[in-house]
């Protein structure tokens, strides 16, 4: 008797257990549904402050003058101001070899004389967790070394991400301290991860995941402290349904909002790629999606914000189907792609 009292006892820790496990992202979804809810307030939608990630062909060669110029066809007329060109990575010294941008004279050049407006960054990073240790005062050096090249080679400003910074890396906060003199007047962004959005799941995702996934508030503050632009990658969310998704994206929204300064760009990531390696995220993460998450939280924030924006990730993976739903939910919404607009993203 004594026996079975111990296995029912046993088992029901077991079912107590499993039934925290279910009942916990169950709560997590409906707070995401419900930060979904609604419909985005007339003043939503593009300010001319958005932003495109771009890949490494467009500064080692293999992109041409009659690129340049098929580019700047499609961005005229939409909000998007800067744009980040993947200019590295570094080693995993912090050295950063300038035959990976070989081209960015050309480019720079060509870019110039299409998109004056349209400010140039330097898209610069590395892995940090087995790769470059951001720790080491030496290796921060040559990253540095590396910027101060990459600036006089004439990008606008630098753009960095490293993946993944734990929350509290105070490394990565003395590299953006000793970068900003660097850039001058300049832009200074960094992507960052997400926020986290509930208590408790940024030990429960690194837990899962073997690191952080979340940024705790406090250190997003001082991130934000030392930079022109954050732009927050609120993609590979693991929402398995879009409403999920635009309610997680909401959700970051929300929360940058409250902590990034109006004088400051707050831009939210928008998954312009299909190559998530999950093919249930591939369905739930979109443009479309991201823009009416932004949208949604734009609106109950109150206050019109000028220095806000979507970013689009990234220029060789987008579809037309991207850039239609950027079109239609955020840079002119309701309005069908090729409607004409305003040239000038400034």
């Amino acid at each position: 008797m004594t026996k079975r009292i111990t296995v029912r006892r046993a088992l029901r820790g077991v079912a107590g257990v499993v039934a925290v496990l279910l009942a916990v992202p169950a709560m997590a979804a409906a707070f995401f549904l419900l930060e979904f809810t609604g419909t985005p307030g007339a003043r939503t939608g593009s300010t001319g402050h958005d932003a495109l990630w771009m890949g490494h062909a467009w500064v080692d060669g293999r992109k041409s003058e009659a690129d340049v110029k098929a580019m700047a066809v499609r961005l005229r007329g939409t909000g998007i101001r800067d744009v980040y060109v993947h200019a590295g990575p570094f080693e995993f010294s912090g050295e950063l070899r300038p035959e990976k941008y070989s081209n960015a004279g050309n480019f720079l050049k060509w870019w110039k004389a299409e998109l004056p407006q349209v400010r140039v960054s330097a898209w610069l990073g590395q892995k940090v967790d087995y790769g470059l240790d951001l720790g080491d005062p030496a290796s921060r050096q040559r990253v540095l070394d590396g910027v101060r090249d990459i600036m006089a080679a004439g990008f606008d400003g630098v753009h960095y991400n490293f993946e993944p910074i734990t929350s509290g890396d105070r490394g990565f906060l003395d590299l953006l301290d000793r970068t900003r003199p660097l850039v001058g007047d300049g832009p200074l962004s960094t992507s960052t991860p997400q926020i986290e959005p509930l208590p408790l799941m940024r030990p429960a995702a690194r837990l899962v995941i073997g690191h952080d996934k979340y940024w705790l508030r406090d250190y997003f503050r001082e991130v934000v402290a030392r930079t022109d632009q954050v732009a927050v990658m609120t993609y590979d969310s693991f929402q398995p349904l879009g409403p999920l998704y635009g309610g997680h994206v909401a959700r970051q929204t929300t929360l940058a909002l409250e902590m990034v300064p109006g004088d400051k760009t707050l831009l939210v990531g928008a998954p312009a790629y299909h190559d998530h390696g999950v093919p249930w995220l591939d369905a739930s993460e979109s443009v479309a999606a991201a823009a009416e998450g932004a949208g949604l939280a734009l609106g109950e924030h109150g206050s019109p914000r000028e220095r806000f924006g979507l970013a689009l990730y990234v220029d060789f993976a987008a579809t037309e189907e991207d850039w239609a739903e950027y079109h239609r939910f955020w840079n002119r919404p309701g309005s069908p792609p090729g409607d004409g607009g305003d040239p000038d993203p400034g």
